[in-house]
């Protein structure tokens, strides 16, 4: 099975490509299956498309460069999954905050026919986390209003750091509307949906940003935003539970 490790990047000039060298020869020396890079730039307007290309080209055989004028993080992803080639399609975040030896965790169920999906989550209670209260706070009123809403078990939708079986990804891809930040709780619930296998993994987790500027979320706003994606988001899911039936389920399996 190969597996791609896919790295949104907007403007990240600063430690792309310390970061992706590191991630390659990490996985270079630690992994026996067959696993590639894909580098998804989309909207920068620094150096990072220069950067990517030119790790591609320093490493062809693992790393691929793709260019998307358009910013956001969550049509990146679903653009480069669904172009990708690999049997599992994974995603992290460039700034590594989750630790890499996790990874063997996140693709392993995947690998062993135990799970769809996989979720690396920040509060499972064996999982280490080191963040700001703030940004702590925002996820656990997340994590509340989300189980309220859509009834579910779930420790950690926005974690950046999952993989998916690339077939069933593409099976729930046209149901997937949102280009920014809410791709992954909209991936998730809709794989709920469609009664894919998901499993979640204890992460090891740092805010591990090169800068420390003060940070942009807002505990009141946040709330709010996500309050409001996610009732839209559950009157989409009811009317498209609705729409199918049983045996279109299963079809798109």
């Amino acid at each position: 099975m190969n597996i791609e490790f896919h790295i949104p990047v907007y403007n990240e000039e600063r430690i792309l490509e310390k970061n992706i060298t590191f991630l390659h020869d990490y996985c270079r020396k630690n992994f026996g299956f067959d696993w590639s890079i894909a580098i998804i730039v989309n909207g920068s307007t620094d150096r990072s498309r220069v950067i990517s290309e030119r790790l591609a080209a320093r490493y062809p055989e693992k790393i691929r460069a793709e260019y998307y004028p358009a910013a956001g993080r969550g049509g990146a992803i679903r653009n480069s999954w669904l172009k990708s080639r690999a049997d599992i399609v994974s995603y992290m975040d460039v700034d590594l905050a989750v630790d890499l030896k996790n990874i063997n965790d996140l693709v392993e169920p995947i690998l062993v026919d135990r799970a769809d999906l996989v979720i690396g989550s920040r509060l499972l209670s064996n999982a280490s986390i080191e963040r700001s209260f703030i940004r702590e706070l925002v996820s656990q009123s997340h994590l509340i209003i989300s189980r309220l809403i859509h009834r579910h078990n779930f420790s950690d939708l926005q974690c950046g750091f999952k993989a998916v079986r690339r077939t069933a990804f593409a099976a729930i891809a046209p149901y997937v509307a949102n280009k920014g930040w809410w791709f992954d709780t909209e991936t998730i619930l809709l794989a709920k949906l469609f009664d894919y296998r998901i499993a979640e993994i204890p992460v090891i987790w740092s805010e591990n940003r090169y800068d420390k500027r003060k940070s942009k979320v807002n505990l009141t706003t946040d709330s709010l935003n996500a309050l409001f994606n996610l009732i839209k988001l559950k009157f989409r899911l009811t009317g498209l539970k609705n729409s199918l039936n049983i045996n279109d389920k299963k079809n798109l399996r």
